[in-house]
């Protein structure tokens, strides 16, 4: 029976952590279904979907995962999934957006905007920021990206109105459009 499980990992960034992981799940006899990897500062973190099949599965992997902990400096995290995962959106009574959001760095960005999208039922499906010195100032500017799903039911308007209100709040700008459709 096909087993289903979310891996996590972070670690110092350094050329092979990739090649560690791919090769964990390869020797484990698993297949890589899904993933998602990024540089933040100085670290690496790494998601990923995989699967396989076979008795005491989940050991096998555990004690790979501490094995690689040790070795190569990682922190990973296991967890089997109860059954297949999804690949459709939460519901498909649901329409994929962007909202973007620049401005002066300043405490309270994501907080404020994520709030005001979980009150509306949305959910963030990807979400991406950083800070940036602008040119020449100095300045740290802030973007972040968001992709996220929002309810047929959801008033647009009165949730971009929502969203300037929180804009003007924070002297930030917020862009909010229809997502292109998905490959």
């Amino acid at each position: 029976m096909k087993q289903w499980f979310a891996l996590s990992a972070i670690g110092r960034d350094r050329p092979g952590i990739v090649a560690d992981l791919a090769e964990l799940i390869y020797e484990c006899d698993c297949n890589l279904e899904d993933s998602s990897m990024t540089r933040l500062g100085g670290e690496f973190a790494v998601l990923l979907l995989l699967s396989g099949q076979g008795p005491e599965l989940e050991r096998r992997l555990a004690n790979a995962c501490k094995h690689l902990e040790w070795e190569k400096r990682l922190t990973i995290f296991i967890r089997p999934l109860e059954g297949e995962p999804s690949h459709e959106r939460v519901s498909e009574r649901t329409v994929p957006y962007e909202l973007q959001a620049t401005g002066m760095d300043k405490a309270g960005i994501v907080a404020r905007i994520a709030r005001c999208l979980a009150d509306h039922g949305i959910n963030i499906t990807e979400m991406h920021t950083h800070s940036r010195p602008e040119p020449g100032r100095g300045t740290a500017i802030y973007t972040m990206r968001i992709r996220m799903d929002v309810p047929v039911a959801v008033a647009v308007p009165t949730l971009q109105e929502r969203l300037e209100r929180i804009a003007d709040e924070l002297h930030i700008h917020i862009d909010l459009t229809p997502a292109p459709a998905s490959i």
